[in-house]
């Protein structure tokens, strides 16, 4: 591997395939060292989450960030990881043509798969209260307009519904067998509330699943071999490293602010070796070095 980046992407057929031999664990990281820390402890997909953009960005989840911001950090991730990226694209950011142009940059920042939601503009979060959602018609439309512009086929437009909280759990299987029709590859319920919501989701709809397993939301937490034997084909942990992150950073100021030293907190360090060698620190060095030698044996 090139010490600027990765060129063997894994890619959207390798998402796909890997789908159906079994549940695929996507943890949710929020920029590209995150990334490259998952692809070290043996993921095969990783997820980037709108909330975690907009809250790296110290923003709310209200639809605040830009495509170009969102397809900035993805173009990132993707450059320096191999694994397939899952991303929250959350309303398309826009109408029917803005959905087209989403797929266009997401698919040129070699995404494997974008998530598309049900709701106005501008979003909630998906675990909060007093969401509204647009018509399945509109939705339908989306969906027709994502698939007809991918140039690859395996790359997988998955269509999140969030009517379980505005419409019911009824309503949210009627929506997902619509989104199914329309050609979406994977279907995302978001927020439900129970188990056996997770179960008779699984049973009413025939396409493959994602479970989001946030914290702190709507959702019980289940393990990614509850959901698989429930029938999901993805789960997804969008803000847990986020979350861990912020604690830590919290602790960690905290503890300067009050002794004036970081050495009682050393080992709750990376080391500098450690960092270097997740990043391929030497690498760099390596080619820097192969370069000047052979530029000096041209002159």
């Amino acid at each position: 591997m090139h010490p600027l980046g990765s060129n063997t992407n894994l890619g959207p057929s390798f998402l796909r395939n890997t789908i159906n031999e079994g549940i695929v664990i996507a943890p949710g990281v929020f920029n590209a060292i995150g990334a490259m820390i998952a692809e070290r402890q043996g993921f095969k997909a990783i997820y980037l989450s709108g909330s975690g953009i907009a809250g790296a960005m110290g923003l709310p989840d209200l639809s605040l960030t830009t495509l170009t911001e969102v397809v900035e950090e993805a173009r990132r991730i993707t450059r320096i990881s191999k694994l397939p990226l899952i991303v929250d694209v959350d309303t398309g950011f826009g109408e029917v043509l803005n959905v087209e142009r989403t797929v266009i940059e997401m698919e040129a920042a070699n995404v494997s798969a974008i998530h598309i939601e049900d709701q106005v503009l501008p979003k909630k979060c998906g675990h909060l209260n007093g969401k509204e959602l647009i018509s399945k018609q509109e939705m339908v439309e989306k969906i027709t307009a994502a698939t007809s512009v991918r140039k690859n086929k395996d790359f997988m437009i998955i269509a999140r519904t969030d009517a379980r909280a505005v419409e019911g759990l009824e309503a949210a299987i009627s929506r997902a067998r619509a989104y199914i029709d329309a050609g979406a590859d994977a279907i995302f319920p978001e927020a439900l509330e129970s188990a056996e919501e997770f179960k008779k989701f699984a049973e009413e709809v025939n396409a493959p699943l994602l479970a989001n397993m946030t914290e702190f939301g709507k959702s019980p937490l289940l393990s990614a071999k509850d959901l698989e034997e429930l029938g999901y084909k993805i789960v997804i942990f969008p803000l847990t490293a986020f979350r861990a992150s912020l604690k830590t950073m919290e602790d960690i100021y905290g503890t300067i602010k009050r002794e004036g030293t970081q050495r009682n907190i050393i080992e709750k360090l990376m080391t500098r070796k450690e960092f270097y060698d997740l990043i391929g620190y030497y690498s760099y060095e390596t080619e820097d070095s192969e370069i000047k030698k052979k530029s000096s044996m041209k002159i």
